[in-house]
């Protein structure tokens, strides 16, 4: 990861939520790699010094941005931190996020809200943030490269899931904010994609026999993880027999990304083994 040597994605500068580890981390690495400079954002400051270390080591441009996409001022600021460190935005990427299951019955409104937060809200006021840079920029002339938003949503929003009801709810409201936006910001030279991940190894997904692992957000510690068994069962229903690596899932974003993809706005593509539930 050089950006000594040529990249597709050179001069680009790409903003990343949720980029301290996963598939995000991942995203970063990747789009540095093709040479573009990353504000990196997560809520973990360690995890972004560790990630920026990375990518400097390897000769790219690494930016760090802790913060909460809850917040209600966050989409304003991780804009200001971009163009006033990096000069521009070319590629926004939503990824933050985390799950906090149960049944419908068994949700708390607080439970509720956490999921439709941190997956649209969040990424509501960032892309409102952006939106009004790329308008801005496209009234002084714009460029004949496209601008990117690549959103990131999962299977459970295209197809439901039983124990995922409001992070279900949240990543289709993702859905539909992709394809608004690929209607409204065409104009600007801007497209917006969409990739919803089935089963990507990551702390979400881990495999786990006997204690559960959890999560700590905020004062909540989340159940996360698969038993064994249920592992199992989803690595036989996904036709290519095994679950997808951080590393594809942050392939699947970069494709998005590319100058080769300036014609594709709008689109959803499904990142899961063939799985469709």
């Amino acid at each position: 990861m050089s950006q000594a040597n040529e990249g597709k994605l050179d001069g680009r500068v790409a903003l990343v939520t949720g980029a301290g580890q996963g598939i995000g981390r991942e995203i970063a690495l990747k789009l540095a790699g093709e040479g573009a400079s990353i504000l990196a954002n997560d809520l973990d400051a360690g995890r972004l010094a560790v990630l920026q270390a990375d990518v400097v080591r390897s000769g790219g441009i690494c930016e760090i941005f802790a913060g909460d996409v809850t917040a209600q001022d966050f989409g304003d600021r991780a804009l200001e931190e971009c163009l006033r460190r990096l000069g521009d935005l070319h590629i926004l990427v939503n990824n933050a996020g985390y799950i906090w299951n149960s049944r419908i019955v068994n949700h708390s409104d607080e439970q509720w809200y956490a999921m439709i937060d941190v997956h649209a809200t969040g990424p509501f006021r960032l892309l409102r943030a952006a939106g009004r840079h790329f308008r801005q920029m496209a009234k002084q002339g714009g460029s004949e490269q496209a601008r990117k938003v690549v959103n990131v949503s999962s299977i459970s929003g295209l197809f439901g899931e039983a124990t995922q009801f409001s992070y279900s709810a949240a990543k289709s409201a993702l859905v539909g904010m992709t394809r608004s936006l690929a209607k409204d910001w065409g104009r600007y030279n801007v497209t917006v994609n969409c990739v919803a991940f089935g089963m990507i190894e990551t702390r979400l997904t881990q495999v786990f026999e006997g204690e559960v692992p959890q999560i700590e957000i905020g004062e909540h510690k989340l159940n996360v993880g698969l038993d064994a068994a249920q592992a199992e069962l989803m690595k036989r229903l996904i036709p290519l027999g095994r679950a997808g690596t951080p590393q594809e899932g942050a392939g699947a974003v970069y494709l998005f990304c590319l100058p080769e993809s300036d014609f594709i706005s709008g689109e959803i593509v499904v990142a899961s083994g063939g799985l469709r539930m």
